[in-house]
């Protein structure tokens, strides 16, 4: 089947830089995606917009060009509720991909455990409205409760000004949660600004949520490489994610989010968003946290369990 892209699309940049900041050993690129190719994994019909194909093999390619260990895969809003590519993507990493997937409420055991088998570790919920259609909120808590013995989690995408709304669901979700990109603050507004500080408090009074310190691309009002010189990319950014990550430093996770769907403006160099994370997690046992503690506590706890001698139950692989 052939697709054609959504017009005015960007495609993912080809020619990343190698970063200058050396990641540290075993780290993980914690939010990304894999985009068909169409003709093997057709796109959803009640899509939003049609991307360019993004490969596993492209990917995994970008992971070792970088420098990660690991990806975890997330799946993408134009492939809807069909786990197809995401779980090839998995079954192809050699175990160095985990992944969350998007479930309806009519998902079988079986599927779930098949899903589970493939290494799918969570569940997006999305509230973004521009990308996909609502889902009544006591569909969400259904699929949150049958996750939830599977030691799954559960990642939600939403923009600062909906917490409010959110807030009340959000808080009786039985999982860890995960925050995409920090609830995408706006950073033209201060960071000791209410907006931002209701997420912070958001944290603070939940202790089983974490977040994304991901797309300043996404975020920034100032602009990309091109407009402020590589050391300023994205700086109006760093206030925002580095508060997170020093405030909540077991609670945090980075990802590149390649390939960068839906942007309008640019598409970033891979290398330089590397670059960016020691302005956000300035010493090594920030970077150290931020990169391989946490997304491995999350993610594969089994292995951090057998370097330690421990035993991980079933049940107990949220993280937290």
């Amino acid at each position: 089947m052939v697709f054609e892209k959504t017009p005015g699309w960007l495609d993912w940049y080809q020619g990343p830089s190698r970063p200058r900041f050396v990641l540290p050993a075993g780290s993980v690129d914690a939010h990304c995606h894999v985009f068909g190719p169409g003709e093997r994994f057709p796109y959803a019909p009640e899509r939003k917009y049609t991307p360019c194909d993004a490969s596993r093999e492209q990917l995994f390619a970008l992971r070792d060009h970088l420098g990660f260990a690991r990806n975890v895969i997330v799946q993408a809003t134009c492939h809807g509720a069909d786990n197809r590519a995401l779980v090839d993507a998995l079954e192809h990493s050699g175990g160095r991909a985990r992944g969350v997937a998007t479930v309806r409420r009519d998902v079988s055991d079986e599927q779930l455990r098949a899903l589970d088998a493939a290494g799918v570790r969570g569940v997006r919920f999305n509230f973004v409205r521009r990308l996909v259609d609502f889902t009544p909120r006591d569909e969400l808590m259904d699929i949150a409760a049958r996750i939830a013995p599977l030691g799954w989690h559960v990642v939600i995408y939403f923009e600062a000004v909906d917490l409010p709304e959110l807030w009340d669901f959000f808080s009786s979700l039985p999982t860890t949660v995960v925050v995409d990109h920090m609830g995408r603050p706006d950073v033209s507004k201060p960071v000791d600004g209410p907006e931002f500080e209701l997420f912070l408090r958001f944290m603070r009074e939940h202790d089983n949520v974490w977040s994304k310190v991901s797309c300043p691309e996404r975020l920034s009002v100032s602009g990309p490489p091109a407009l402020h010189g590589q050391q300023a990319a994205y700086r109006d950014v760093v206030p925002f994610a580095r508060r997170i990550v020093e405030t909540f430093p077991d609670r945090v996770l980075w990802g590149t989010d390649w390939p960068h769907p839906n942007l309008k403006n640019h598409m970033p160099d891979d290398g330089l968003l590397v670059d960016f994370i020691p302005h956000i997690a300035p010493t090594e046992a920030l970077q150290r946290k931020l990169l391989v503690d946490n997304p491995m506590r999350l993610y594969w706890p089994e292995e951090l369990g057998r370097e330690h001698g421990t035993h991980t139950p079933q049940g107990g692989r949220d993280g937290a």
